[in-house]
């Protein structure tokens, strides 16, 4: 009898401790988790505190600590799509980057032979150094990117990744084919227009139609009838329902075109 009762005695100290082990470290993983919550709230203050000053590297450089650092957290999606904006908005300003130069305008320069000469588009020098028009005088110092762009279509997650020396700049949600006929493959973009007519078999759609699907802009691919270009069906983003071509949001379109040259290499995967 009291063997049972000491076996038993035994059992129940042993389950004791177990349990105080599970609270200890319960109590422990809860302290951890808030000094983790507390981190990044203080690094989230940070960064809006930086943004709101317009220092938007360095709210960049916090955010992307964020989201390296706290890759758990619910909140990580929306402080990416914070770096993305960020990312834009530092390509559209005159804020100097070290993936920019400042170029002092020269005698004879235009726009476009500036822009050919870096690879970029006049309408990315125009927007990030505010040119209203593109009469530009010697002497003056303007902003250029600098470092090529480039972009991959992922077709199993209809995604759209621009990227500027393999750092994505920003993501974009795009629709691509049914049936999967959106060619997988290495291609450049070697045609751009603005408000595209759609020619469609048997009939030519005009810019501005709501039957027009091509959208407000076009990227052409060099594989023929292929490219990248907006919609008029801005709900199916996400989806594979295209005839083969990749579809963005008229405002991602004319943004996307805005930063992309001619030449700017596009691979696109399964």
């Amino acid at each position: 009898m009291n063997k049972k009762i000491f076996i038993l005695s035994g059992v129940i100290l042993l389950l004791l401790i177990l349990t105080a082990s599970l609270i200890f470290r319960s109590g422990k993983n809860f302290l951890a988790g808030q000094k983790d919550s507390s981190k990044a709230q203080s690094l989230l203050n940070e960064a809006k505190s930086l943004q709101a000053k317009g220092d938007l590297l360095g709210a960049r450089s916090v955010y992307q600590k964020l989201v390296n650092d706290f890759s758990n957290s619910n909140d990580v999606m929306s402080w990416q799509r914070t770096i993305d904006d960020v990312n834009i908005k530092l390509l559209f300003s005159p804020v100097m980057t070290p993936k920019s130069v400042l170029y002092e305008i020269k005698s004879g320069d235009t726009l476009n032979k500036i822009a050919r000469e870096f690879k970029t588009t006049t309408d990315l020098i125009k927007k990030s150094n505010n040119l209203s028009s593109d009469i530009i005088n010697p002497g003056k110092k303007i902003k250029i990117w600098n470092a090529p762009f480039s972009i991959l279509v992922d077709k199993s997650q209809n995604i759209l990744i621009l990227k500027s020396d393999e750092e994505i700049i920003k993501t974009y949600i795009v629709s691509t084919g049914k049936n999967n006929s959106t060619p997988v493959g290495t291609f450049k973009i070697t045609s751009k227009l603005m408000n595209p007519t759609w020619f469609k078999t048997g009939a030519v759609i005009p810019a501005g139609s709501p039957e027009n699907v091509l959208g407000t802009r076009w990227l052409g691919l060099d594989k023929p009838s292929y490219g990248i270009h907006g919609t008029i069906e801005p709900q199916d983003l996400g989806k594979q329902v295209t005839q083969g071509c990749v579809r963005m949001a008229n405002p991602e379109v004319e943004e996307l075109y805005t930063i992309v040259p001619v030449g700017t290499e596009v691979v696109i995967v399964d």
